[in-house]
């Protein structure tokens, strides 16, 4: 069975052809053609030799991501609901920003974190994505922007899964898409966000290019984590926030803390304070999250009046906070829906 192309990084295909007794620059070559060009035939890669191409159509395949359904938004947000290979579902979202487009990717199949008021947990993980099923949710996207002489300009890994459950996976991808003669996505514009898998932080920290760190955080105390988010019963807040501040000394990067508002549930005035106390001192800022409702949750939206309120505490105690800009309501843009419901259909 032959490779699909997607599945390694640079450095994988460089060590390949090394190994080949070729050139280490023809991983270069490759890369090139796959992700700034985006060919999907061999043939069209006119600078490699006559021997080089017949070995790619001997040893690899240019494999691309199957669209089960596309469904756009009234504001332009982009749902794709890709089938892979072995039949799995997963989600990507484009959402357009006045700055940018920005993808959402999805690093697993499923997610096994089990945060109570999440949809994308609730058929557990069934396996790690691979590099090419990572890079092919951007590339299929990129590829229909450039029909519009547009570019993805930024990239959240905040689709299904724990990306730092997938960690090595989730790093070659930020090398892949960054890459200066691929597509070239700046460092900084690229965020990973973690429930909080503690030693990952850490390793995280040590990590070369200026990847953005986000923390899953939704609730300002360890009783109350642990109730919406178990993760917290294995890492607990002040083991979190001992990491974020490592991170912190060993980047000086700024940290974003997400915060979903849930009707009478992490939303009170005591929370707001609780959450100011929490992150005082430390360099970075809030996002506030507006509820997308799952149907087979019991969790509310929180009321705008309330979120304001919750909104004026931080902010006048210096935190920076924002909220969330909402994309794709009217398409169930939130994590996981989609999936799940195509999934309950094809059962019926």
């Amino acid at each position: 069975m032959k490779n699909n192309i997607y599945n390694f990084s640079l450095k994988a295909l460089e060590e390949y052809f090394i190994a080949q007794n070729d050139k280490k620059f023809r991983a270069t070559q490759i890369f090139e053609w796959l992700y700034r060009h985006r060919v999907t035939l061999f043939e069209k890669m006119t600078n490699l030799s006559k021997k080089a191409l017949e070995h790619l159509h001997e040893h690899f395949a240019i494999e691309r991501l199957n669209v089960e359904k596309k469904i756009v938004s009234s504001d332009g947000t982009t749902k794709y609901l890709f089938r892979l290979h072995d039949g799995h579902l997963i989600e990507t979202v484009l959402m357009r920003h006045s700055y940018g487009n920005s993808v959402c990717v999805t690093s697993q199949v499923g997610c096994n974190m089990g945060c109570s008021f999440c949809a994308s947990g609730e058929l557990g993980r069934i396996r790690n994505l691979t590099h090419a099923e990572m890079v092919l949710q951007v590339l299929h996207v990129q590829s229909e922007l450039d029909a519009t002489n547009e570019r993805v300009t930024n990239i959240v890994v905040m689709g299904i899964g724990e990306p730092f459950d997938n960690f090595q996976t989730v790093l070659d991808f930020c090398r892949t898409v960054n890459f200066a003669k691929g597509l070239e996505i700046g460092a900084r514009h690229i965020t990973i966000s973690t429930c909080g898998i503690v030693p990952k932080i850490f390793e995280f920290a040590e990590f070369k290019l200026q990847v953005n760190l986000a923390i899953s955080l939704h609730a300002p105390n360890d009783e109350l984590r642990s109730k919406i988010m178990k993760i917290n019963r294995s890492y607990p807040l002040h083991e979190v926030m001992e990491a974020v501040k490592a991170y912190l000394a060993k980047t000086n990067r700024r940290v974003t803390f997400e915060y979903i508002l849930l009707k009478d549930i992490n939303d009170t005035t005591s929370h707001a304070h609780q959450l100011v106390n929490l992150l005082r001192g430390i360099n970075c800022y809030v996002n506030l999250i507006p509820y997308n409702e799952v149907l087979t949750k019991e969790y509310k939206r929180t009321l705008p009046e309330s979120a304001q309120v919750f909104f004026n505490v931080l902010h006048q105690a210096g935190i920076n906070v924002t909220f969330r800009t909402e994309h794709g309501d009217d398409i169930r843009a939130a994590c996981g829906q989609l999936r799940a419901q195509t999934m309950k259909e094809k059962k019926r």
